[in-house]
């Protein structure tokens, strides 16, 4: 299977991921931008610097550059092989971060996706959490990549929105509510995949 988790900067997504990973075998986790050699490179270029270093359609491009690479070098190979592949975030970031909130571009993100992606998960987790909450944790990170906790609250609950909506419209989503402690989101988590699997 090919398993994704999205949710805005801070749900607990990466966290509820390597969780997952860590009840299955033979499980290959990764992440977005990045996951290769290649992505990793472009995942620098994306995530730091300035907020308005790059427009929304040159985003796109480096995101579905990354994508692809991470796609060619990791996911497929490791599916391929018969492994589970755990990806925190893949297009549907894409879709939600460039195509809903900055100027309104998916359809330029869904016909990219088609043409140089054409994978979708089979199973995805929408962590959801108080927007608030959320950039609050991620900023505390203080990881150096971030970008977009940058753009403030008003961004992230516009994100928030548009993966509201993305999980209500696709069969292969899971909402997940991230409101809680670490342990009851990874049980839920946990008993999603099981019917799911």
């Amino acid at each position: 299977m090919f398993v994704t988790f999205e949710g805005i900067d801070g749900s607990g997504k990466s966290t509820q991921a390597r969780l997952l990973a860590e009840r299955l075998d033979d499980v290959v986790l990764t992440r977005e931008p990045g996951g290769s050699p290649g992505a990793e490179e472009i995942r620098k270029l994306l995530l730091t610097g300035d907020p308005d270093r790059w427009t929304a359609e040159t985003e796109i491009l480096l995101f579905t550059a990354a994508r692809r690479d991470h796609l060619e070098r990791t996911i497929l190979p490791a599916l391929t092989a018969g492994k589970t592949v755990i990806s925190d975030r893949f297009a549907d970031s894409t879709r939600v971060y460039q195509g809903a909130t900055r100027g309104n571009l998916r359809e330029i993100v869904d016909q990219l996706h088609k043409l140089m992606i054409g994978r979708e998960p089979d199973l995805t987790f929408v962590i959801d959490m108080d927007p608030e909450t959320a950039l609050n944790r991620g900023l505390a990170r203080e990881s150096g990549e971030d970008r977009f906790e940058d753009f403030g609250l008003g961004f992230q609950e516009t994100l928030r929105h548009g993966f509201l909506s993305l999980a209500h419209s696709e069969d292969r989503c899971v909402l997940i509510d991230g409101n809680r402690d670490v342990a009851a989101v990874a049980a839920d988590v946990a008993a999603r995949f099981a019917a799911r699997s």
